[in-house]
């Protein structure tokens, strides 16, 4: 099967490495028409080369937000913070942003409404030196998390690029990660979005996020 991967975000940009990269008119020309700044990355994984919009941009850090809710449940899961996607976490109690997030639940739901205090509550499960460890274990962007076990992918100092996403996804997909097969598998079952003839497309479904969470 073909994988091929696509990162969509708005950002701003600071640094670049040499890579197989080829800019898209095409692609380009619809962020010019809708008068929006992003980058829009697209890795053939057989190819190992990028096609795309803003390779600056695309190489860029930022703190991953929500798209760290997908390397927080390989950690959780293979580590024991959880026994499957389907172990259902508390959310503390609290009043939250989202009436949807003020309910117990599994990975399996939290991740597809993007429930911060659920993931916030694994990562405090999987304690600040396992989190370190399994964060550094698949290179993941700059590695650092500092001493805030459920908020350092939030506000930092965690960052990684569209292009290290990218990849980062890809060696999921095809089971390339330094996580256990079946950890693998139970986070790819729970980011499949679509699948047809020869294709699957996996991802993180997008959502309303308040100031600072995602």
């Amino acid at each position: 099967m073909k994988y091929l991967f696509v990162a969509f975000l708005l950002m701003i940009c600071q640094q670049t490495h040499a890579l197989d990269w080829r800019d898209s008119p095409a692609i380009g020309k619809l962020f010019a028409d809708a008068g929006v700044q992003g980058t829009f990355v697209l890795y053939d994984a057989d190819a190992k080369a990028f096609i795309g919009h803003d390779r600056v941009r695309a190489e860029t850090r930022f703190v991953p937000g929500s798209t760290f809710k997908i390397a927080n449940s390989l950690i959780g899961l293979s580590v024991g913070a959880v026994k499957d996607v389907d172990e259902v976490l508390p959310y503390g109690g609290k009043p939250q942003p989202f009436k949807a997030w003020e309910r117990d639940m599994s990975l399996r739901e939290a991740i597809k409404i993007s429930n911060v205090p659920v993931y916030q509550e694994l990562a405090r499960r999987i304690s600040l030196d396992r989190m370190r460890r399994g964060v550094a274990a698949p290179d993941y962007g700059n590695g650092e998390i500092g001493d805030v076990v459920d908020r350092f992918w939030l506000r930092g100092p965690l960052q990684i690029s569209a292009v290290e996403q990218t990849v980062f996804l890809a060696r999921l997909a095809q089971g390339e990660l330094s996580f256990p097969q079946d950890v693998q598998e139970q986070v790819r079952d729970i980011i499949r979005m679509e699948r047809g003839d020869g294709w699957i497309l996996y991802g993180r479904p997008a959502g309303s996020t308040p100031p600072n969470r995602a």
